[in-house]
């Protein structure tokens, strides 16, 4: 099955497309979506990298633009794509967007990450060799001193406490932050060149100059 993926940088999206190829879809590309601010979508930082994620999968990226989100389900059908995977978790309003112009087109919309708990997810991500950080923060408990933060097992601990203490959703699913993907188990990496550190009230986020480095 000719499928592309929604990839916007991010783990989850990630994780979705690798989900996706595990399981015999012929991914052709990603797809990436330039986010207008404050996107309920789509991730805002580093939006511009999105393609050097998706590069290791050996994905071309298409780009639109968000108002074109649901045009370019009709360029999907007529490259003769048949399902669009996403990396939807939780969130009612994206998975059901999603689905409706699948639907309108005549694809499959495949979530493989719908309402997996949280914590098996983040464990997911470091069992499969996804090599992510931190990019950006904007609830309570998480502070200037997450950005950056590479997933590993002291980061889902932390991620966990602050679930039982402030109720944040641990995989970030309600905004809480965003995440950036640099490798994918001893494959080609993303070397991160230079960062500055955005922050605003409580709130802020890392803008990445980054390259890939190949084999």
């Amino acid at each position: 099955m000719r499928a592309a993926a929604l990839i916007s940088g991010g783990k989850d999206s990630f994780l979705a497309a690798l989900v996706g190829s595990e399981m015999g879809m012929d991914l052709v590309s990603a797809v990436t979506y330039i986010p207008v601010q404050d996107s309920e979508m789509f991730h805002v930082p580093n939006i511009k990298n999105a393609g050097l994620v998706s590069s290791l999968l050996d994905l071309e990226t298409i780009y639109y633009d968000e108002r074109e989100f649901e045009s370019s389900f009709k360029d999907l059908k007529k490259s003769e794509i048949e399902c669009v995977i996403s990396g939807a978790i939780a969130s009612d309003y994206q998975k059901t967007r999603i689905e409706k112009y699948c639907t309108n087109e005549g694809l499959l919309s495949f979530s493989p990450l719908w309402r997996v708990d949280p914590y098996i997810l983040l464990n997911e991500i470091i069992l499969r060799g996804i090599e992510a950080v931190i990019i950006s923060v904007s609830a309570e408990g998480l502070d200037e001193r997450f950005l950056g933060r590479r997933f590993d097992t002291g980061l889902i601990a932390d991620l966990m406490k602050l679930h039982e203490k402030y109720g944040i959703n641990p995989a970030g699913e309600g905004g809480e932050y965003e995440s950036f993907v640099v490798g994918l188990n001893g494959g080609n990496r993303i070397r991160i060149i230079s960062q500055k550190t955005e922050w605003s009230g409580s709130s802020g986020y890392l803008d990445l100059e980054c390259a890939l480095d190949e084999l």
